[in-house]
């Protein structure tokens, strides 16, 4: 059991029914009343971010999620394959569940699976990832106007806007967070 008084940022707790991972939290200690502890959770099963105010010394379990770092193989169309690179035991997990994430994963690619109790969480993408533009406008020569871009489509089929200069073939560095366009390779 945690206290609402030791919360960290990144812990993990089960409340209510679900697993939430603690983004941001302020402990508030009124000058009438009693303290309590605001807080930002993202439940790791639905991916939502609500704000919620525990009071102080509230007791709720700790989640403990493990870790894994897996490869990824393939995508058969209604899974995706991983394998763990130290057993090279094969796990599917439904496409669906991993909608955003297939937009930045190749096959071959190192990622780590978040698991709670056997249930997979989802998959932890690298902050910044590499990928080539397959499709994109050629850029117009004199149309340097601050900050103007230009759709592209990449390998995985993902689509973003990148700067004017960027041409098909060029590799390059996509944010995983926000899902923009970070430099060139």
């Amino acid at each position: 059991m945690v206290s609402s008084n030791d919360f960290k940022t990144g812990m993990t707790i089960e409340y209510d029914g679900n697993i939430f991972q603690i983004l941001e939290f302020q402990h508030v200690k009124p000058g009438k009343g009693q303290a309590f502890v605001r807080s930002r959770l993202k439940n790791l099963r639905t991916g939502a971010v609500i704000d919620y105010t525990f009071r102080a010394d509230e007791k709720m379990p700790r989640a403990i999620i493990e870790k894994k770092k897996m490869q990824y193989l393939y995508d058969d169309g209604s899974s995706m394959a991983f394998m763990d690179m130290e057993t090279y035991e094969q796990l599917d997990i439904p496409s669906e569940n991993l909608s955003y994430e297939k937009n930045f994963l190749l096959e071959g690619e190192s990622v780590t699976i978040v698991e709670y109790q056997g249930e997979i969480l989802g998959v932890m993408l690298p902050e910044k990832v590499t990928l080539e533009v397959t499709e994109t406008a050629p850029g117009v020569k004199g149309n340097t106007a601050a900050n103007a871009t230009k759709d592209a489509v990449l390998e995985t089929g993902f689509h973003i806007q990148v700067p004017l200069f960027v041409n098909v073939g060029d590799k390059i560095i996509v944010n995983t967070l926000t899902g923009k366009y970070d430099s060139r390779a």
